[in-house]
C-alpha cells in the first residue's frame, strides 16, 4: 500500500513539471517582442526602399515609355525644327488643324508614323496617316517596331512591302526597344540584318530609334554610329547623350492642335534645309525601282 500511495503522489508533481516546461518553451511571435511603432517604422522603410529602387531602375529620366510620371514634360529651347510621331493610339486626327499646329511657337515640320510591327502587323491607321501627312505638306517618315524574337529578314521584307516611300520622305526608321530572349550580341546581329536589307532596298541608311540606356546596353557598337540616331530621352531640358544624334523624342505627353490626348513630340537637330537634305531623293527611288 505504501508503495502504491507513493507512486500516486509523484504523478501530479510530474504533470506540473511537464506543464511548466511547455509554458517556458512557448515562443512569442516576433511582432509582439517590439513596440508597435518599431513594426510600423519597418514597414515604412521597406516601402520607401521599394519606391527608391523602382524609380532608380525603371523610371530614370533615361528610360522611356512612361506617361507623365515627371509631370507635363519639358519643351527644350533653342531648336527650330519640330515634329511629332504618331500611330493608331492617336485615333482620329484633324489634319487641317495639325498642318498649322505649332510647338513653342515653331511650325510643325515633320511627322513620323508607325507602319509595321513584327512580320504581320500593320498599324491600322498607317495608310491614312501616311497619305494625310503628304497631302498636308508635312515631311513624313515611316517606322517599324522591331520584335527581337521574330525573324529579322522577314521583318525587313514585310516593312518594305507595306511602305512605298517617295522623294521627299524621310529614310525608313527602325524602332528597337526590347531585347526579348536575345543576348546583346544576338540583338545587334538581328538589328544589322534589318538595317542592311532595308538600306539596300531604299538606297539610304535607315534611322535607328531607341533610348539612351537601351543603346548603351545593347547597341553600343561603333557600327551603329553610322546611322542617323533618333533618341528617346524624356523630362530633361538637355540631352546627356554625348554622341551624334539626329532626332530627339523629348516627351510622350505633348499636346498638338488637331490631336486629342497625348502625342510624342520631337526635335530635329539641324535646320529645315538639313532635314530636307536627309529625305529620299529621286536617284534613290530610281535605284530602288531598278533593284526591284
Amino acid at each position: 500500500m505504501a508503495s502504491s500511495s507513493g507512486s500516486q503522489g509523484t504523478k501530479p508533481r510530474a504533470s506540473h513539471a511537464k506543464h511548466r516546461s511547455r509554458k517556458r518553451g512557448k515562443r512569442v511571435p516576433l511582432w509582439r517582442r517590439y513596440p508597435w511603432w518599431v513594426a510600423a517604422l519597418g514597414i515604412v522603410l521597406a516601402i520607401a526602399l521599394y519606391i527608391f529602387i523602382f524609380v532608380r531602375v525603371f523610371v530614370n529620366p533615361f528610360s522611356f515609355r512612361w506617361n507623365a510620371i515627371y509631370g507635363e514634360g519639358v519643351d527644350p529651347d533653342g531648336f527650330e525644327v519640330r515634329g511629332i510621331d504618331i500611330s493608331h493610339y492617336q485615333d482620329r486626327i484633324d489634319w487641317s488643324r495639325v498642318r498649322n499646329a505649332q510647338i513653342k511657337g515653331k511650325p510643325l515640320r515633320f511627322v513620323l508614323i508607325k507602319a509595321t510591327e513584327g512580320v504581320s502587323m500593320i498599324d491600322e491607321n498607317f495608310n491614312e496617316n501616311f497619305y494625310q501627312a503628304h497631302q498636308n505638306d508635312l515631311i513624313r517618315g515611316a517606322y517599324h517596331f522591331f520584335i527581337p524574337d521574330a525573324n529579322a529578314a522577314q521583318q525587313a521584307r514585310f516593312f518594305m512591302k507595306q511602305v512605298h516611300a517617295e522623294p521627299g520622305d524621310l529614310p525608313p526608321i527602325l524602332d528597337v526597344e526590347k531585347a526579348g530572349m536575345l543576348s546583346a550580341q544576338q540583338l545587334r546581329k538581328a538589328v544589322h540584318t534589318w538595317l542592311d536589307i532595308v538600306e539596300r532596298h531604299y538606297g539610304m541608311k535607315p534611322i535607328l530609334y531607341t533610348g539612351y540606356r537601351f543603346k548603351m546596353q545593347y547597341l553600343n557598337d561603333g557600327t551603329f554610329d553610322a546611322y542617323p540616331y533618333w533618341i528617346a530621352h524624356y523630362y530633361v531640358d538637355r540631352l546627356e547623350y554625348k554622341g551624334p544624334w539626329t532626332f530627339w523624342q523629348y516627351t510622350d505627353v505633348g499636346h498638338i492642335d488637331g490631336i486629342g490626348g497625348y502625342v510624342d513630340c520631337n526635335i530635329f537637330n539641324g535646320s529645315l534645309q538639313q532635314l530636307q537634305a536627309l529625305t529620299l531623293q529621286e536617284d534613290n527611288v530610281l535605284r530602288r525601282d531598278t533593284i526591284q
